[in-house]
């Protein structure tokens, strides 16, 4: 287990740096509370932070689990909350992890599974911060939940550059087969996403509309604004799934409109053509007695007449757009 911080808070202060996790410490007094962050610990880990926080055992079970759903779950006076964390791998493959919180309004136990991004940074902020960090451990909860919920943000972004250039190209030409799996790949993990993570947003609503006991009333504004962002980052995820749903279709038409056009082009040259052509096989049927072969000026006139009939139509296929 690695033991990111430790740590006892009085108004918003720093009371103890580093808090033991084996047992032995004393509990915190009215006004203190314990913010004790973990990475990837095992089932003994566990159990010392279980003991010495009276963490429930089915919460423990379930933090170790790294495949939980995001929710909200009430075990006495203490909440327990699960929240996925996401990051975008260079293949636009999305990796995920798990990060749980143990609340009470004389603790908060984040555990990290699966994750790169600790909350180093996060607390070193929220301790810059005496007069919102005195406001107990139910405001950190709702640090951490906005930190997770913004770590959503580059990973749309990095969707929405990829889904632009995929339509700015579906435009020009039809997607070649490349382009098609890749348009399904990042539909595949675009779904995952709304899966995996979606639920949070559920969770977010909860903590802001539900009575719970280790939330304060004054708190939940907090925790609407986490469902603010929330909300936005998946109707990003959906409006780029639904592009990717209809780029395909609508590359297909621009093909056939382009094929069309190239239809029309052709039709029309072979209409024209055609006149020159059916007017010399008639004269060039060798038949003694026809009309016209010993006319002086016969030639130009069926050269004048075909030039005239091509022109026209030429002006006609011109007109309409098919040429």
């Amino acid at each position: 287990m690695t033991i990111v911080a430790a740590r006892r808070y009085r108004a918003g202060k720093i009371a103890v740096q580093d808090l033991p996790v084996d047992g032995i410490g004393a509990p915190p007094v009215p006004g203190e509370f314990d913010w004790i962050g973990v990475a990837a610990p095992d089932q003994a880990e566990m159990e010392l932070l279980r003991s010495q926080y009276s963490l429930h055992p089915l919460a423990v079970e379930d933090a170790l689990t790294a495949t939980q759903i995001p929710k909200v779950e009430i075990y006495g006076d203490a909440l327990f909350i699960v929240a996925r964390t996401a990051a975008l791998d260079a293949d636009d493959t999305i990796s995920y992890g798990q990060t749980s919180l143990f609340l009470s309004r004389s603790h908060l136990v984040s555990v990290r599974i699966g994750s790169e991004r600790a909350h180093v940074d996060l607390r070193r902020r929220l301790e810059l911060g005496a007069e919102r960090l005195a406001e107990g451990p139910d405001y950190v909860a709702h640090a951490i939940l906005d930190y997770i919920v913004d770590g959503y943000t580059p990973i749309i972004d990095g969707f929405e550059d990829a889904v632009q250039r995929i339509e700015e190209r579906a435009i020009d030409s039809f997607p070649d087969s490349l382009t098609i799996r890749r348009i399904f790949r990042l539909r595949r993990q675009l779904r995952r996403f709304e899966r995996v993570s979606g639920p949070m947003e559920a969770v977010c609503e909860r903590l802001t509309l539900v009575d719970y006991p280790a939330v304060d009333s004054g708190a939940r504004v907090w925790f609407r604004d986490v469902l603010d962002h929330m909300r936005r980052a998946m109707a990003r995820v959906r409006g780029l799934r639904e592009t990717l749903d209809t780029v395909v279709e609508t590359a297909s038409l621009l093909e056939q409109h382009r094929q069309g056009m190239m239809t029309r082009q052709l039709a029309a040259w072979a209409a024209i053509l055609a006149v020159p052509t059916a007017i010399a096989g008639i004269y060039g049927m060798n038949f003694d007695f026809m009309p016209e072969l010993r006319w002086r000026y016969g030639y130009f006139g069926v050269v004048g007449m075909i030039a005239m009939i091509c022109a026209g139509l030429w002006l006609r296929f011109r007109k309409i757009g098919w040429l």
